[in-house]
This record gives structure tokens, C-alpha cells and sequence, in this order.
């Protein structure tokens, strides 16, 4: 096959100011004022920047038709790689060489211009991909009917809500034929129903030739769509080979991480700061409610959760999420599937219990990830990996394996308590 992409020794370093007290540049006439007191040469001197390298002596190559995934914790460089690839960022050091035409979906408000239509920029995508207008009126009726914009196709899209800018985004990228198409992690921003709509129409462009590179934090869609995969790590590559073997490496380091014990407050996590979680505890119960050593196929599971508030918060939504050891995403429960939301106070601490009953998973390690926030409006603090347990064999594992064969999922009520307190 023909290497479209070829990339030698990638680099790219950034500069960041110093931090307060190290030569911060001063940015108020005040602070300005004091700096010239205390050294008044010192304002002849600029202040030192601090270097850091998002990307490191990056080698791959990928040849016409793969599907390569690109998977790292946050700040790996997954993105900083994207955006070489798509010319947006020149790199430092080393060079890429691209063949063929390049569509890339980045993050939401990139590829669009915010005063123009979807319909236009339908139009404007297609040319700068160099196709001819009677090209894209073959493919506009199935751009829109995929994107489900019908009603919006002749709004400006800086009215659309980050959803439907995905969509469409997403449809033209896809329907438009390039030779190339890089994703990022913004298909995350659309529904789950979307997302899957999304993955098909990505394998249907594979089997057409294309070549995708794809960037995910979701292992199954890596696993499923996915030949290949490289690990990013601060910025170099840790592993180029199967998927497989990619999202083992990956979820071998979040094992460890997350097994290190119940403290939270040194886990990777994302989020606007306003409260972070401090602790989890996974408590596995018999059908009377009293305590067990391990998980088994049919036990309930009581997770208790403490959180911290710094700046205060209103109405959001407390939700756990269950992984399995391939990254499929098996249980999504929440305090808002009853209704009910989160509001603390700057200087209070939060808790929450959950009980999750006739916990119906097979055998196995899962991972359990926590999600304090308000939807697509706002994240307060999350955690991929918050913690592991582990399912064992039992007596009872065969009897629930005859009535559920060959299932994953578990049939629960979730019931739970939200308690706060001050610090």
C-alpha cells in the first residue's frame, strides 16, 4: 500500500510563563508600580519563559486505508500531533509529508465560519477539499439528512449549539470525500446515539480506501475501528502496534493508578475546579445487605463518594460510570435519573452513596470513573479511572449466566444518599 502520511522526528516545544514569584511579568499598573520600587532595573529585564515539550522525537507512518488510533492521557500530545498533521501548527523540529486531501475535525468552532449557513459552509468545505459544486450537490441531501439539521441547514452556525455543529461537521467531513480524515476527541460533544451513527459511517469510510487517524479515549471504539493504535506518553511514542495490545498498555497503567488506593486527590482528572473528589469506597453486599469480601455475578455494590468544594456550584449531576478491562462503557448512573442535582458551598464537603442492586457483570476487572457536572454546560471535576473491583466466579455465577447468556450489561435500581458538611 502507499504511504499518504510519513512523519521524522516531530517536536514541538512551547513557552509558558513563569509562575507567580519566579519573575512573573507584572500585568497591573499597581503591580507595575511595586515591581519599580523594589527593582527598578528589573523592568528592563524580560522575564525568563519556562520550555516544555508537547511532542518529542515523533516517527510513524501511515499507509492509504488504515485506521490508526491515537490514544494518551490528557497533555500527552495527541492533539499538538493532530494539528501538525492538519497544518495548523508548525512543528519545532523534524518534518511531515502529506499526501492527499486533508479533512480534520479538531474541536467544536474549527473548519466553519460562524457568519455563514450550514448550507454554505457545506459549499465552502467542499472547495477547499478542491471539489466542483456539482460534485457536493450530489452529496448535500445525505450531508443534511445525516447531520438531522433539516430545520437549521440555512441559519448562521453561530447560532447552532455545539451538538449540531458537530453533526454537521462531522457529515460534511465525512460525505466529502477526503483522502484523509483526521478526528479528534469532539465527537465525544454529540449523543450517544450520534456517537454510534458516527462510528458506522467511520468504518464505512475505511472500507472505502480512506485513511483515518483517529483520536479517542473510548478503547471500544479504538478496538473497533482501529488496525493499529500509538500510545502517546508526555509527548513520545510508548507503543506502535495492534489495538489490542495499544488499550492493554493503556488500561495497564490506569489499573495501577487507580488501584493505589481511595485517594482521589493526585488522580489525572479534568474539570473547572470548582470541587473535586477526594475519596471513593466499593463495598460489595448480599441480597440481605450485609457485607462481602469480593464481588460476585448477582451481588448488589454500595460505592460511597467524598468531595470537596472550593468555589460553589449549583445543580449539577453526580454520575458513575463502569468500564470493562476493553474500555466498553457498561453502566452510565446518575443523581439526575431521579431527579435530583448538586449544590454546595465554597468550604463544604459533599458525600454520596449509591446502591447499585443485582449487579449482573461476568467475571472480571471494571473500572469505575466519576462525573460531577452540568452536561455539556460545565465540568467541575472527573475522573476516568477513579477506582477498580474485580467479580469473581461463585456458585451463583452459572445460575445468572443461564439467564443472561452472554451479557455484559447488569439489570440495577440505583438508590442513593446525598449528605454535605462543612470543612
Amino acid at each position: 500500500m502507499t504511504t499518504v502520511i510519513q512523519a521524522e522526528g516531530l517536536g514541538k516545544r512551547y513557552r509558558r510563563p513563569p509562575a507567580e514569584g519566579k519573575g512573573a511579568h507584572a500585568e497591573t499598573l499597581r503591580e507595575l508600580f511595586t515591581q519599580a520600587l523594589h527593582s527598578p532595573m528589573g523592568l528592563l529585564r524580560r522575564p525568563k519563559q519556562e520550555n516544555f515539550w508537547a511532542l518529542k522525537d515523533v516517527s510513524l507512518e501511515v499507509r492509504e486505508g488504515e485506521v490508526l488510533g491515537l490514544i494518551g492521557r490528557n497533555g500527552a500530545g495527541k492533539t499538538t500531533l493532530l494539528k501538525i498533521l492538519s497544518r495548523i501548527t508548525r512543528p519545532t523540529e523534524g518534518w511531515a509529508e502529506i499526501r492527499g486531501r486533508v479533512r480534520s475535525l479538531l474541536e467544536v468552532g474549527t473548519g466553519f465560519h460562524g457568519e455563514l449557513s450550514g448550507r454554505e459552509n457545506t459549499y465552502l468545505s467542499g472547495s477547499i477539499l478542491g471539489m466542483r459544486k456539482q460534485e457536493i450537490d450530489r452529496k448535500f441531501d445525505e450531508i443534511v439528512a445525516f447531520a438531522e439539521i433539516e430545520k437549521f441547514i440555512d441559519t448562521p452556525v453561530k447560532h447552532y449549539s455545539s451538538g449540531m455543529y458537530v453533526r454537521l461537521a462531522f457529515a460534511v467531513a465525512a460525505h466529502l470525500e477526503p483522502e484523509i480524515l483526521l478526528v479528534d476527541e469532539v465527537l465525544a460533544v454529540g449523543d450517544i446515539s450520534f456517537q454510534k451513527k458516527c462510528m458506522g459511517k467511520m468504518g464505512d469510510v475505511s472500507r472505502a480506501g480512506r485513511t483515518i487517524i483517529l483520536v479517542s479515549h473510548n478503547m471500544a471504539a479504538i478496538n473497533a475501528l482501529c488496525s493499529r493504535c500509538v500510545l502517546l506518553e508526555h509527548g513520545i511514542v510508548a507503543f506502535d502496534g495492534s489495538a489490542a495490545n495499544a488499550s492493554a498498555r493503556y488500561y495497564e497503567k490506569s489499573l495501577h493508578t487507580a488501584n493505589a488506593g481511595e485517594n482521589l486527590l493526585d488522580r489525572p482528572r479534568e474539570g473547572n475546579g470548582k470541587a473535586r473528589f477526594t475519596s471513593v469506597a466499593v463495598q460489595p453486599l448480599n441480597g440481605e445487605g450485609e457485607e462481602l469480601k469480593v464481588a460476585y455475578p448477582g451481588c448488589s455494590l454500595q460505592i460511597e463518594i467524598e468531595l470537596e468544594c472550593m468555589q460553589g456550584f449549583a445543580d449539577c449531576n453526580l454520575a458513575l460510570i463502569f468500564y470493562d478491562v476493553n474500555g466498553y462503557r457498561l453502566i452510565d448512573t446518575n443523581t439526575a435519573q431521579k431527579g435530583q442535582f448538586i449544590s454546595l458551598s465554597a468550604g463544604q464537603k459533599g458525600r454520596a452513596r449509591f446502591l447499585l442492586r443485582e449487579l449482573l457483570l461476568r467475571p472480571g476487572t471494571y473500572f469505575v470513573g466519576l462525573f460531577l457536572g452540568r452536561s455539556l454546560m460545565e465540568l467541575v471535576d472527573y475522573i476516568e479511572h477513579a477506582v477498580t473491583f474485580q467479580v469473581v466466579e461463585s456458585e451463583e455465577t452459572n445460575k445468572y449466566s443461564e439467564i443472561y447468556p452472554g451479557t455484559y450489561l447488569c439489570r440495577f435500581e440505583n438508590d442513593f444518599t446525598i449528605s454535605d458538611r462543612s470543612l
